[in-house]
């Protein structure tokens, strides 16, 4: 018997009746972190890792029924020993460490290997089978170290600055937006941000991740000398809406993986782009893979045939998983055509 199948409900194990990251109202779900398209409301009982819980109150409702395990923990269900792993992803992301029957599945959510300070790094985990994202499952996707892209965010800073024009950045509110300002040069100038991600911050400082101080965009008048100086942290949807006209003359930049794609920034109508992913790229795909030890690997949400393909040629028993999983860094619309080596 699978350890973890595909319902219609999302992914189920079958010997200890619950759901991992469903996308319909279960009376059992799993989470392995708080993004949109993993966390849902509607369901009876939640269980996640303990550093996630602020973030999944916070989005899901104060009032949820929710149970944590601190990394590591085991907690025995129905037969089925179940732990949380740290996962790299954001605050409280987690992998999902599943043994029944002599057999071990890992459920790795969303992953990146890089660690960068605002959660806990990816910690690889031992098992016989592993499910793994591939969003960014194409080898044209390969990162460079995120402190040379915090350092070109910061010369974009002071280059708009001396200019005064504001610097608006567009991220995604939950981990992205923490994960530059954690990185950042603050001594730079004032930093504003959305009302979609104040919130959040809170949450992180609240956790003892460091996030330097921020000011609410709401709070400034349009004549206020700061906007003119500013780096704006701010979500996509802000693009293009009422609430940029307090900016006045400003530069604007996205940050995202998808930033690697030519074509990408022209389609947002944005000065820079940054490639800064939360996600693993290629090689880091393949490496966490590799240090599971798995001889068969399910792959989710992304360029799955790819993946696949590789995998099957290096020997893995490798198979696609279909789920409703989306992507936190909304995914440029139209076919990625590939065509090349896999190497």
């Amino acid at each position: 018997m699978d350890l973890v199948i595909a319902r219609p409900e999302g992914l189920y194990c079958p010997a200890g009746d619950f759901y991992i990251d469903p996308w319909r109202p279960v009376e059992r779900a799993v989470i392995t972190h708080a993004h949109g398209d993993h966390a849902r409301t509607g369901n009876q009982h939640y269980l996640a890792a303990a550093p996630g819980e602020g973030i999944l109150r916070s989005r899901l409702g104060q009032d949820i029924n929710l149970q944590t395990l601190a990394y590591g923990e085991r907690l025995l269900h129905q037969g089925v020993t179940l732990s949380f792993h740290p996962a790299g992803h954001v605050l409280g992301s987690a992998q999902v460490r599943l043994e029944y029957g002599g057999e071990v599945w890992v459920a790795s959510g969303d992953y990146k290997i890089e660690p960068d300070g605002t959660c806990a790094p990816f910690e690889p985990v031992r098992c016989d089978t592993f499910i793994t994202e591939s969003t960014f499952g194409l080898p044209i996707y390969r990162w460079q170290p995120q402190a040379q892209v915090f350092a070109e965010i910061n010369q974009w800073w002071q280059a708009n600055a001396a200019e005064d024009k504001a610097s608006v950045l567009f991220c995604y509110s939950f981990g992205k937006a923490q994960r530059i300002l954690h990185g950042i040069d603050a001594s730079l100038g004032p930093i504003l941000t959305h009302g979609a991600v104040e919130p959040l911050n809170r949450v992180y400082r609240e956790s003892g991740v460091y996030i330097p101080p921020t000011i609410y965009a709401g709070d400034l008048k349009k004549s206020d000398p700061l906007m003119r100086k500013a780096l704006v942290i701010a979500p996509p949807s802000a693009g293009g809406s009422t609430w940029m006209r307090r900016f006045g003359d400003y530069s604007d930049a996205f940050a995202s993986g998808w930033m690697r794609l030519r074509g990408t920034r022209r389609r947002r109508g944005v000065d820079r782009g940054f490639v800064l992913s939360d996600h693993a790229d290629w090689p880091g795909l393949l490496w966490a893979i590799e240090q599971t030890g798995a001889e068969r690997v399910m792959v989710t949400h992304g360029s799955v045939a790819v993946l696949v393909r590789h995998l099957r040629e290096k020997g893995l028993d490798a198979q696609g998983f279909t789920t409703e999983y989306g992507d936190d860094e909304e995914e440029p619309t139209g076919e990625i055509e590939f065509t090349g080596s896999l190497s």
